[in-house]
């Protein structure tokens, strides 16, 4: 009797089901690309903010401003104790991008100009959308303005579905 090597037709089928079986189970996990995009996305969006917010407080200090509670703009941009304030006069026109209709909705929070304000994707929320329903997403980036005894600062929320 002759020995054979290899494997029967039988065989081969059954890896292959089994093989589509963990593809099919295993792969949204770890191909879930449009999530880490979004993620991506909110982290870049926070250090523009950030990089932005700095880069208007160096001329608020240059210009002798940077101590001024309110009232006071350094390039056409309002100013909170040099950092900008938390509206469309503000954060929205230091950072380039924002003030356009494109990819982000943004909203103010708190007394204006001095609270915060929240930024998230433009297709996860209408036009026009408020704060709270913004911050319902869990997923946008939240720029606090400077108080009296704080620098402003920025938050990247991530913990919402649209962003898992």
């Amino acid at each position: 009797m002759i020995k054979q090597k290899g494997f029967t037709l039988i065989e081969l089928v059954v890896v292959i089901v089994i093989l589509g079986i963990l593809a099919v189970t295993a792969a949204p996990k770890f191909l879930n690309l449009q999530n880490d995009a979004r993620n991506a996305s909110l982290q870049g969006l926070k250090g523009a903010i950030q990089g932005a917010a700095s880069i208007v407080y160096g001329k608020a200090a240059i210009d002798g401003v940077e101590g001024a509670a309110s009232g006071k703009q350094v390039e056409g941009i309002n100013v909170v104790y040099g950092y900008p304030t938390a509206d469309t006069d503000g954060i929205v026109k230091a950072v380039n991008g924002l003030e356009s209709d494109g990819d982000w909705i943004g909203a103010p929070s708190g007394a204006a100009g001095t609270g915060s304000y929240l930024v998230t994707f433009d297709n996860l929320v209408a036009a026009g959308s408020n704060a709270e329903t913004i911050a319902a997403t869990g997923c946008y980036v939240e720029y606090n303005a400077a108080g009296v005894s704080n620098a402003a600062s920025t938050l990247a929320i991530t913990s919402g579905d649209s962003c898992k």
